[in-house]
């Protein structure tokens, strides 16, 4: 097939895919359900000074590094401090800088950097980062960081010890902050196929999305791997494949709904309910016992001429309260909006509605997953 004619049928293909997504709202596209395996970001790291602070940098004698790094950088610039001398500046910082590079970003193109204090500055608002290689993990330098810091915090201090700061003064970012100096290597090109990795493994909607690609696309175009990987015949033509990968991502299918789960954060009392949640027949009653201690001294005052003293005499007043629930029934196959009601009705707390599913669960009439966080 020349390519000419792969185009045309890639572009018919594409008009016939933008059809069918005004047909179907409810679909997702393949796009924001799975990525392309060796497309990713890649995290840089580095280390700089931060100068030009306003009295809020490091104090010297506590940070020592800063000042090394100070001396390494005038030694690089032809300047060399005297023996013994130790500049107590409080003008700069030490910081590490990061960053994520993302994938296909090409040499001379700007990336977001973010600048973080670690040492003992107050705040690196006003301050500009130095050049600062950036590295990746494998030590080589992919981009090179420079500017003038946007810092969303502040901090005030006084002489007395009293301050106050909004948000975090010690970290800022550099819109375009770093210029990139290494391309990394890609397989997106390398291979006859791309692979597509689902966010979320699943055997249902792995086998869904090979069905919809196959049905656009040609059968045997599409084979699952596995309950995460999609493999993917592509056009070896560079051009071509972006084409035909822009037509991939965009092809819309419906994914399973996920296990049965009843996710519950122990610490904060939320308890979420999935879909598909369903309990079979149990009564179910639910109860509290309120006890109340109330401590009430009352003071004793010794009669005339008695000799006596006047004593706090202690006063203690116990009250039990008895909830009176009533009990409820749950049919089999009780469905999540019944459950809610139910429960609702006799207005257990999120406390108290982690206690019910607990023991729903352990007489096996939650027909769901129980997950404490």
């Amino acid at each position: 097939m020349t390519p000419i004619r792969t185009i045309a049928g890639l572009r018919t293909i594409g008009l016939c895919m933008l059809l069918s997504l005004t047909q179907n709202l409810h679909a997702e596209r393949i796009k924001d359900l799975a990525n392309i395996a060796g497309v990713r970001e890649n995290q840089l790291i580095g280390y700089g000074i931060v100068v030009g602070l306003d009295g809020t940098g490091d104090q010297t004698t506590q940070t020592p590094f800063t000042i090394q790094s100070l001396e390494n950088m005038f030694k690089q610039l032809g300047l060399t401090l005297p023996p013994g001398t130790n500049p107590q500046l409080k003008n700069i910082a030490a910081v590490m800088v990061h960053a994520n590079l993302p994938a296909f970003a090409k040499p001379g193109q700007t990336i977001d950097i973010t600048v973080s204090s670690i040492g003992n500055a107050k705040s690196l608002r006003g301050g500009s980062l130095l050049m600062t290689p950036l590295k990746g993990a494998d030590g080589n330098i992919y981009a090179v960081a420079q500017g003038n810091m946007v810092v969303g915090g502040f901090g005030v201090a006084t002489n007395d010890g009293s301050s106050i700061s909004v948000n975090v003064p010690s970290a800022g970012r550099i819109p375009n902050g770093a210029t990139v100096e290494r391309i990394v290597p890609s397989s997106f090109a390398q291979t006859d196929s791309i692979i597509l990795n689902l966010h979320k493994p699943d055997f249902t909607t792995a086998n869904r999305m090979v069905e919809a690609i196959n049905e656009w696309m040609g059968l045997g175009t599409a084979v699952a791997i596995d309950a995460t990987s999609v493999k993917v015949r592509a056009p070896e033509n560079v051009s071509q494949r972006v084409s035909f990968t822009s037509l991939v991502e965009n092809i819309t299918i419906d994914p399973d709904d996920g296990p049965a789960r009843v996710i519950v954060n122990s610490r904060t009392g939320t308890v979420v309910i999935g879909k598909h949640v369903t309990v079979t027949e149990a009564a179910v009653s639910h109860g509290s016992l309120i006890v109340t201690i109330t401590d009430n001294p009352t003071i004793s005052q010794p009669g005339p001429l008695s000799g006596g003293s006047t004593v706090v005499v202690p006063n203690q007043e116990i009250d039990v309260i008895q909830e009176d629930n009533r009990m409820f029934l749950f049919n089999p196959g009780v469905s999540l909006d019944d459950l809610v009601r139910a429960v609702n009705q006799v207005g257990a707390a999120p406390g108290d509605l982690v206690a019910i599913l607990e023991a729903l669960k352990e007489a096996g009439a939650l027909k769901a997953e129980l997950i404490i966080i």
